[in-house]
């Protein structure tokens, strides 16, 4: 992690929004693993397995424009309070889960929670942080994320394999209450909130951020990036699991390949972004790593045999690594070092056109519901593909939404460079 990402830790607020990213990714990190075991145990299909995504995402695509609203003009401490509480229950139900419709049911919920956190975190982190410094603020709020989904990759991956759901579920919501606790404490009451309930059109603030170009193709990009991205989140592991029989423990290791890049590098790409501009550059080359990854995933099918498997062991038990794993983590940190090139300047760009209305929730929540549209429709689809070609069918055509995005975004933010470079740009008022 780069020195003034830690450094930024001397800020209590900031302190107390990383622990917020830091219970969210550990818990949803964590839970992608424990979902690859349910898919083992209750012998799923790829529509199923899908649905476990879609399931998620459908509560977040209803919830993430109305929330973003009340953000932008009510008090988001409470509402990351009442997240982190919702979060605790979640685990609590995935305790009890028999099926694979409870788990479906479970997901809702966590859904629900995770928008909670997510969607007003990083608004606030947005509207606290020195103008001059909301790129290293950004970078580094998701950097700290990256770092506790990567100990979700870990430490959950082991606690799952060696002492099941019940227990980890137990973790998990002891790291969500201490979140909660350094919320209450250390952030300032109503944090974000800036523009008045009676100037919050609703539908026509929405209806003038897309009027701006640029947030129009960040928005076009998300809806088809997201299919893709999605399918590697939710399928990888389960891919993982169910054809190579490879354990949690190891699953977590390869998630954490990717989270590992990823903490390591955005902190600096955040830096990067600040100090040359033209961010959808950053998105473009980000996207375009992240597709060439995906495409790679196939391989694993071709690498298993081919490579001598490795025995390690740690913490007194062995894992024999074959060349389904060796790829996979090569595949998934490619990854992780893709989207520390995307994330940063994607939150920022999204930020800025945010701030040209006094808006910055209801972008952040546009930016969201653009991700949830195809979040919503990718897992099923990639997993039916699955179903009736093949699992590494369903990869590829993952890659090939990543790659129709990437092309589109390219022609469609330059145009929008060009057309915000020549004019005026709105003030609050108008």
């Amino acid at each position: 992690m780069q020195f003034n990402s830690v450094a930024l830790l001397r800020d209590r607020e900031f302190a107390a929004l990383a622990g917020t990213a830091f219970a969210r990714s550990q818990a949803y990190s964590t839970i992608l693993i424990a979902l690859a075991l349910y898919a083992d145990l209750f012998q799923t299909s790829g529509f199923v397995e899908g649905l476990f995504g879609t399931a998620f995402a459908l509560v977040q695509l209803v919830i993430v424009l109305p929330l973003g609203r009340k953000v932008d003009t009510g008090n988001a401490k409470r509402y990351l309070l009442a997240g982190f509480l919702l979060n605790v229950c979640v685990f609590v139900g995935f305790v009890f889960v028999s099926n694979p419709a409870h788990v479906v049911l479970v997901r809702m919920v966590q859904g629900l929670g995770a928008s909670i956190l997510w969607i007003t975190g990083a608004t606030v982190i947005g509207e606290i942080s020195p103008d001059a410094e909301q790129g290293l603020w950004l970078g580094s709020y998701n950097q700290f994320a990256s770092f506790s989904s990567l100990a979700g990759d870990l430490l959950g991956g082991y606690l799952l394999y060696a002492h099941g759901f019940s227990t980890t579920y137990v973790v998990l919501s002891a790291i969500t209450l201490g979140a909660f606790v350094l919320v209450f404490v250390s952030l300032r009451d109503n944090p974000g909130g800036r523009k008045d309930p009676e100037e919050a059109g609703g539908v026509e603030t929405f209806r003038s951020l897309l009027g701006l170009p640029m947030l129009r193709a960040l928005v076009g990009f998300r809806f088809l990036f997201s299919v893709g991205k999605m399918a590697v989140i939710i399928f990888l592991p389960i891919y993982a699991r169910t054809t190579f029989g490879i354990s949690a423990f190891a699953i977590g290791w390869i998630m954490a390949g990717g989270k590992l890049a990823k903490a390591l590098t955005q902190g600096f790409v955040g830096n990067l972004t600040d100090r040359f501009g033209r961010e959808h550059y950053f998105v473009a080359t980000g996207a375009f790593l992240y597709g060439i990854g995906t495409a790679a995933i196939p391989l694993a099918a071709y690498a298993e045999g081919r490579i001598d498997p490795v025995s390690v062991t740690f913490l007194g038990d062995t894992q024999v690594l074959g060349g389904a794993f060796f790829t996979l983590f090569a595949a998934f940190s490619l990854l992780g070092i893709a989207d520390s090139i995307r994330l940063p300047a994607s939150m920022s760009l999204f930020v800025d056109e945010g701030e040209q209305y006094d808006s910055v929730a209801s972008a952040m929540s546009l930016r969201s519901v653009s991700w949830k549209i195809g979040q919503v429709a990718g897992p099923v689809l990639v997993g039916t593909t699955m179903d009736f070609v093949s699992t590494e069918a369903g990869f590829v055509l993952a890659a090939g939404f990543i790659a129709v995005a990437t092309a589109a975004f390219v022609v469609t933010s330059r145009r929008a460079d060009a057309t915000r470079s020549a004019t005026p740009q709105p003030s609050p008022g108008d």
